[in-house]
């Protein structure tokens, strides 16, 4: 998966900023200031650190060995990803979605509703739970 067709997707979603907290080598996605990735674009191959559901993580772990525990992150809610080519993008694509909805799950109330009124007022191809 390109560096550009990554970042694209990850930006796609809905109130998504980019930031460089960790420095230049790491741009983070965040939805309403919460992180949900995590991509160490400088690297060969890339690699990103996505939320997941502790169960769901270590099945994705032993499904895929380029799943990992989150470099420097819970290594039970978080797995990095080898963009090697060996995982399907539909399911590099789910991994970074599901980790955008469990990010949103966990915003305080008002803030999801401000986000639904969002996608709302958008263009409605965003959905959010």
């Amino acid at each position: 998966m390109a560096l550009e067709v990554v970042r694209a997707t990850l930006l796609a979603k809905l109130a998504t900023t980019e930031e460089t907290p960790f420095g230049p080598e790491t741009w983070v996605y965040k939805v309403k200031g919460k992180m949900f990735a995590l991509l160490a674009w400088s690297e060969t191959p890339l690699r990103v650190t996505l939320k997941c559901q502790p169960s769901h993580a270590l099945a994705l772990r032993t499904l895929y060995p380029a799943v990992t525990p989150g470099y420097y992150m819970n290594k039970a809610h978080w797995n990095t990803v080898l963009l090697d080519g060996s995982i399907p993008i539909v399911e590099i694509e789910d991994m970074m979605e599901a980790s955008y909805q469990l990010v949103v799950a966990g915003l305080p109330k008002t803030e999801r509703l401000a986000l639904a009124a969002e996608a709302v007022r958008g263009d409605g191809t965003q959905t959010v739970k």
